[in-house]
């Protein structure tokens, strides 16, 4: 099942980089394995998938642990300062920063690991309240509080557009994220220059595509249904 999803989930990205004019190159697929067992991620990678995004430190922990290949991993989920400590020579990339506290502390533990990490920034386009992420008019003053930590490296934007049967209706999100990257590329704020939009999930991530995504978040789409039942 894995192995085909996948094959259908590069089909539609190849299609969707081809209508946006764009080079597949230009696009990662993050394989997203929470909650999922080991024995999947490596079906995965037999596939030849080797990113995987995780919600929680502690099973991004155990999968580190457990799959010791060169894989790189994603932390996409909220994350809370003091689970920060765990990350450092884990993690790639950091998705979801949205606070200063936070911030501070991924430059305080960073730091201790002389590991300079590369992080999204969270932004609720949708103004859900349900959902985590700084809004877009606050997001240019963040960038600027923080870009002067030095063990922090500001890639890119990160969004979670609302879930919905249509995926046109997200459109509007996910062009507004890119418009809004090039905006703060456009202030010139020193030791920062963007170069990463991560938007998209299993239901949009074709739109996404077309509006400028580099990294798709794909869960459903490659392993399945979640079963939430044994996850604390």
């Amino acid at each position: 099942m894995i192995k085909d999803n996948l094959e259908f989930v590069e089909r539609k990205i190849c299609e969707a980089c081809e209508k946006a004019g764009r080079d597949r190159s230009e696009v990662t697929l993050i394989a997203v394995s929470k909650t999922k067992p080991v024995s999947d991620i490596r079906q995965a990678m037999d596939c030849g998938i080797r990113v995987f995004g995780e919600n929680k430190v502690q099973e991004i922990r155990d999968k580190h642990e457990a799959i010791t290949e060169n894989v790189d991993w994603h932390m996409i989920g909220h994350l809370q300062a003091n689970k920060v400590k765990y990350l450092p020579g884990i993690v790639c990339m950091i998705h979801s920063v949205d606070n200063e506290k936070l911030a501070l502390e991924i430059e305080k533990q960073f730091a201790k690991a002389n590991i300079v990490a590369d992080v999204l920034i969270e932004v609720n386009m949708a103004g859900e309240d349900t959902k985590f992420g700084l809004a877009p008019d606050d997001t240019i003053e963040f960038v600027k509080a923080i870009s002067s930590l030095e063990h922090i490296r500001i890639r890119g934007l990160m969004t979670i557009a609302p879930y919905t049967d249509d995926p046109e209706s997200n459109r509007v999100y996910f062009k507004g994220l890119r418009e809004l990257k090039d905006k703060i590329n456009a202030e010139g704020i020193q030791g920062v220059k963007m170069d990463t939009l991560s938007m998209g999930m299993t239901g949009d991530y074709q739109v996404a595509i077309e509006e400028g995504a580099t990294f798709v978040r794909v869960g459903t789409g490659i392993f399945g249904e979640r079963d939430y039942s044994n996850i604390k």
